[in-house]
């Protein structure tokens, strides 16, 4: 039997953690946010294509307009690594990993996973990890 659950529904913490309800809201709030960044990717690089100034006599809106595509193209790369980041948690809701840190094992937890859908480690994790970036980042 398919589980449904209403637009308003927000899982919570009396639910079994990763019960059915769950997984299917993340994926559904992995998909549209798939499908906004997707969309957006769309429209600027159709827009990009619409207002080419590179032709422009005007050496300073060359520079400009170089300067501004570099920037769309910079953020349309970070996109596609978000798109990679959110089919890998749509797989990891597919073979019931989603949802688990991926260095200790345990729960994320829901909170978490509904600011960054796309978490792949509890809070301890990524605080740890962060201070080791940090300390390279010192060194």
């Amino acid at each position: 039997m398919a589980i449904k659950i209403s637009k308003k529904y927000v899982p919570n913490l009396k639910e079994k953690y990763m019960c059915e309800k769950h997984k299917l809201f993340f994926k559904q709030k992995l998909n549209e946010w798939k499908k906004e960044i997707i969309k957006s990717n769309n429209q600027a690089i159709y827009n990009n294509d619409l207002d080419d100034n590179s032709t422009s006599a005007d050496i300073i809106d060359q520079a400009s307009s170089y300067t501004e595509k570099n920037v769309e193209m910079r953020t349309i790369n970070r996109q596609i690594k978000l798109v990679t980041k959110i089919d890998r948690a749509l797989k990891k809701i597919q073979n019931n990993t989603y949802g688990y840190c991926e260095e200790t094992g345990e729960p994320i937890g829901i909170k978490r996973l509904i600011a960054r859908p796309i978490a792949t480690l509890c809070i301890a994790a990524q605080e740890k990890h962060e201070n080791n970036e940090k300390v390279y980042v010192d060194a």
